[in-house]
Formats: structure tokens, C-alpha cells, sequence
């Protein structure tokens, strides 16, 4: 008798818990479908760290990629999306090729290069002044779509404070600023 009524309240809790998690993210998963917000996310699953000594950004054969897990991951974002109204969106992505694919997977609208995004990992000293640039572009595009923006770690920590997990989001109000408003951190 103990056990099932211990058992019950429990269940209680996770459904209150997760039924108020969802709450608490409806508001984020809004402003990002109404262009105010924008939904920044690491790459999905590329085993290693950092990229080898012999990388080149134009060829992938020398950079970490993604592995199927990857894959799969960055595919369940679509599905997430679209539970949230969004089907389409303005996908932005780092030239390093495991985002490129990650926003590819994603499969929720083009994919446009843009180099703020690059990781600097390797060359922290750029930090500052990618995200700078980040945020001015991102501040300066025209209304539409929900934007997408595929980074890496040290970008997304970088604006928001946040380390992601792989495959993570962090959905950031509008304007974007040096002390951005974080709505959730989000994954499929």
C-alpha cells in the first residue's frame, strides 16, 4: 500500500514537473516563431575535441564530423520545430563542416554561411570579435522565418554563459547584446 501510494505521488510529480517545464519553455518556443528570438544551438554529436593539426575549413576529410548519432540528432530537430509551429526557418550555420551538416539534417530551410560563427577554439583572441559580429548581423536582419543559428561551444558560451551539451539550444530574445536574455535551453 506504501509502495503504490509513494509510486503515485512520484508519477504526480514528474507530470506536474515536466507539464511545468513545458510551460516554462511555451513562452521561449513563441517568441522564437515570432521573429523575437532567435534559437542558437552547437553543433550535434562530432566525436573529439578542438579539430587536427591539419585542418582546413574547405575540406572535411580534415575536420571532426559528425558520426551517425550525429545525425540522428541533428535530424530530431525538425520534428521539435515543427511540435512548436515551426516548419521553416532562416538556418545560419558555421563553415566548419559539422555544422553545416547539423543544419543541413535539420532540414527546416537553406543553409547560409556565415563566418561569425566559426569556432575559435583554436584562436580565442577572436572570440570578441565574432560575437560582436554575430550579434550585429543577427540584430540587422530583415524580419521573417525564425532564425536558426549552427555554432559551436565556445560561440554559444561565449553570447549566452551557457556550455551546451552537443545538439543543445539556447533560444536568445531579440535585439542580441553583450548580456543577452536567455528564454531556455532547449533539445530534442
Amino acid at each position: 500500500m506504501i509502495s503504490r501510494l509513494l509510486l503515485s505521488g512520484l508519477l504526480s510529480f514528474v507530470f506536474c514537473f515536466n507539464a511545468f517545464a513545458a510551460d516554462a519553455n511555451a513562452e521561449a518556443w513563441e517568441a522564437l516563431r515570432e521573429g523575437r528570438a532567435v534559437l542558437m544551438l552547437r553543433h550535434a554529436l562530432a566525436p573529439g575535441t578542438g579539430d587536427p593539426a591539419n585542418f582546413r575549413v574547405d575540406d572535411c576529410s580534415t575536420q571532426r564530423n559528425l558520426n551517425d548519432t550525429g545525425r540522428e540528432q541533428a535530424r530530431a530537430w525538425k520534428p521539435l520545430l515543427a511540435e512548436h509551429g515551426i516548419d521553416q526557418a532562416r538556418m545560419f550555420s558555421s563553415q566548419w563542416c559539422r555544422c553545416l551538416e547539423t543544419a543541413r539534417e535539420m532540414n527546416v530551410g537553406p543553409v547560409e554561411e556565415m563566418k561569425s560563427l566559426n569556432s575559435f577554439f583554436r584562436n580565442r583572441g577572436d572570440g570578441q570579435m565574432q560575437t560582436e559580429q554575430t550579434i550585429a548581423i543577427v540584430n540587422e536582419l530583415e524580419p521573417g522565418p525564425p532564425v536558426v543559428l549552427v555554432s559551436h561551444q565556445v560561440n554559444v558560451t561565449a553570447l549566452t554563459d551557457v556550455y551546451p551539451s552537443s545538439n543543445e539550444g539556447v533560444v536568445i530574445a531579440l535585439p542580441l547584446s553583450e548580456n543577452p536574455t536567455i528564454l531556455a535551453r532547449v533539445s530534442p
